[in-house]
């Protein structure tokens, strides 16, 4: 336990952080696993689940929450993951 006044304060600042930080980092997590799980399930609505996860992801990169190109990468795999799907899901994209 900290006994000087200032480190108490920045102790109760990281805190408050923290939580924060760990709200929007749990967010983008679980917006990126239901997209994964669209995917597996072939739900008709993964578009959405995937736009709602690059949503959450540039959210966390923008409050410096995850790092911006830790967020590109998940988005880009995301996004080849989902054109690939498309590409499957409609036969006349093949000709």
């Amino acid at each position: 336990m900290a006994n000087i006044k200032s480190q108490i304060k920045r102790n109760q600042q990281n805190e408050k952080r923290r939580l924060r930080n760990r709200l929007v980092r749990g967010s983008a997590r679980t917006a990126v696993n239901k997209a994964r799980a669209a995917f597996e399930a072939s739900a008709p609505d993964t578009k959405e689940a995937v736009l709602k996860a690059i949503s959450a992801l540039d959210k966390a990169a923008e409050k410096g929450v995850i790092h911006k190109n830790n967020a590109a990468r998940r988005k880009a795999r995301l996004m080849k993951r989902l054109a690939s799907f498309t590409a499957v899901e409609t036969p006349e994209a093949k000709k």
